[in-house]
């Protein structure tokens, strides 16, 4: 058959008419080929919105489920640091009390200071009471109304809502979050959820839609600030970038809400690992504590001498030193004191702190400057070494002040009497020494002699320097060689770090000599 005669043939067949409504067989082909594309379209677009609505609901199921922290991995120690006049704070929220919180001021205007001790011989330690001192009157504490997920908002919360889908949510250096997104990261603010409390706030752990794992601070006493100078505020700390501060992500600034976001930090805090159950020894070693140190004295710095205008953190102890994975230290909560409306110079009506840590300066006069966390740096470095509390009311009346018994010890040439029972094993004489020195220094009851933090990463980085220089020191201030043994202590010089065995005497002054020392338990560390 010839190829005309094919092609004629396959014609005729498609063109015959059949019993389908008498159409022709190449529109019935037609029809039915049409209608099997569109079946398989129809169960694709099926299977898509079926495999959508699944992963829809499984993100739920996420958000809904409690987060649960590792308890076995991180020691658990109390973070309830309570402040004055917020004892109840949370029990209030929970039974709906209004949002202003009026202090119980002077009367007639007069001058109060408030300053609680602990009466309780049995307080633990991660529950000291803090410093709350106010002087003048007028002053109030204004915290925001817990909101659920439930919760409805009025219409002024609405139209902020709508104000805030208009504007970009990204910042220059960070993101601006809706209300909504962080109740949903924290399951409604679920106390489950909750991972440390203290005076500026509460800090929850959330989870992102993103899978980000954040540390979300509801704020408390944020003194009803008005939203475009909390942004302002906010945005200086947001800028602030150095590996040993906890980077701020974000905020919310909704009706009375003020909410900082920050990076989550999973290894827990200082205070945490020194005075949790860790067991009988410790994974704090010595370098470990040497590394939080240095990296806690460098954020500091930075806060001090890298920023224009400076930060005072004026919270400076163990739990606010968050810990990563590699057991690198971040300091938390920095910019915090002036967020929250306190006056911008250095005589502060407010006077904030953690009991042991603050500044006596500071506590009694309310002069406020960064010798004042130079100050809390050196009991930092007194807790370290010791393992102990700054001020723990369940040892001994002459060991109540971890100040006090610290200088007795060296006084009595017992240096190594202060480590901490759990160090798997002890540090070289010199290297306890030097950091000793740096932590006496730090804590000189004369705020200008202590040393500036810039010069403590110098001391404490130093390997080798003479502690004492003898005999020149005894006849530059008038001593002979002949002198009496508490004469000859009192004039000899300790030097910014470290120790060298032996004395040195003669011309060989280091670049960065400290000054003469005025107490027996600086000098005597050498000899212990």
């Amino acid at each position: 058959m010839s190829d005309n005669s094919k092609r004629a043939f396959l014609t005729d067949g498609l063109s015959k008419r059949t019993s389908i409504f008498g159409l022709r067989l190449w529109v019935v082909l037609g029809i039915g080929v049409g209608a099997a594309i569109v079946l398989i379209l129809f169960l694709l677009s099926l299977l898509c919105f079926t495999l959508r609505r699944n992963l829809r609901r499984m993100k739920n199921a996420q958000k809904t489920t409690p987060i649960v922290i590792n308890k076995p991995t991180i020691p658990n120690v109390s973070k309830e640091i309570t402040e004055i006049r917020l004892d109840n704070l949370r029990a209030e929220q929970k039974a709906g009390a209004p949002e202003p919180v009026p202090d119980s001021g002077p009367v007639n205007g007069s001058e109060q200071r408030f300053v609680v001790w602990p009466q309780n011989d049995d307080v633990p330690c991660g529950q000291q009471q803090r410093i709350h001192i106010e002087i003048g009157k007028d002053h109030r504490i204004s915290h925001p109304e817990r909101v659920m997920g439930s919760s409805s908002h009025g219409s002024g919360e609405q139209m902020s809502m709508a104000l805030v889908a208009l504007e970009a949510s990204h910042l220059g250096w960070g993101h601006w979050y809706t209300l909504r997104e962080l109740e949903g990261a924290t399951n409604g603010f679920a106390d489950e959820n909750v991972i440390g409390e203290g005076g500026y706030g509460i800090v929850y752990r959330g989870v992102l839609d993103d899978h980000t794992q954040v540390a979300v601070k509801n704020l408390l006493n944020n003194r009803g600030q008005a939203e475009k100078e909390f942004k302002v505020e906010v945005e200086a700390i947001g800028r602030v970038r150095h590996k040993n501060l906890v980077r701020l992500l974000g905020y919310c600034a909704e009706g009375a809400h003020r909410i900082l976001v920050y990076e989550y930090v999973d290894n827990g805090n200082l205070e945490q690992w020194l005075h949790g159950d860790v067991g009988p020894s410790s994974p704090l070693t010595w370098d470990i504590r040497m590394n939080i140190m240095f990296g806690t004295a460098k954020g500091l710095t930075y806060l001090h001498e890298g920023l224009e205008p400076k930060v005072v953190h004026r919270d400076i102890k163990s739990s606010n030193i968050m810990l990563d994975r590699q057991w690198n230290p971040k300091i938390s909560d920095f910019g915090l004191a002036k967020l929250l409306g306190s006056e911008r110079n250095y005589v502060t009506t407010r006077v904030m702190g953690t009991f042991g840590y603050v500044a006596p300066e500071y506590a009694s006069t309310g002069m406020l400057s960064e010798r004042s966390d130079v100050y809390s740096f050196g009991i930092l470095l007194m807790e370290i070494i010791s393992g102990r509390c700054p001020v723990d009311y369940s040892r001994p009346p002459a060991e109540v002040n971890l100040v006090d018994w610290l200088k007795q010890m060296v006084s009595n040439r017992n240096a190594e009497g202060v480590l901490d029972a759990k160090l798997p094993e002890k540090p070289s004489s010199r290297a306890l020494k030097r950091v000793l020195l740096v932590a006496l220094r730090c804590v000189d009851p004369n705020s200008q002699k202590r040393p500036k933090m810039g010069h403590v990463v110098h001391m404490l980085e130093a390997e080798e320097l003479p502690l004492r220089e003898d005999c020149r020191i005894g006849q530059e201030h008038g001593h002979s060689p002949h002198s009496s043994a508490n004469n000859r202590l009192m004039d000899k010089r300790a030097i910014e770090s470290g120790d060298r065995s032996g004395y040195e005497s003669g011309t060989n002054i280091p670049r960065l000599a400290w000054r003469k020392p005025e107490t027996v338990e600086e000098v005597c560390i050498d000899n212990g």
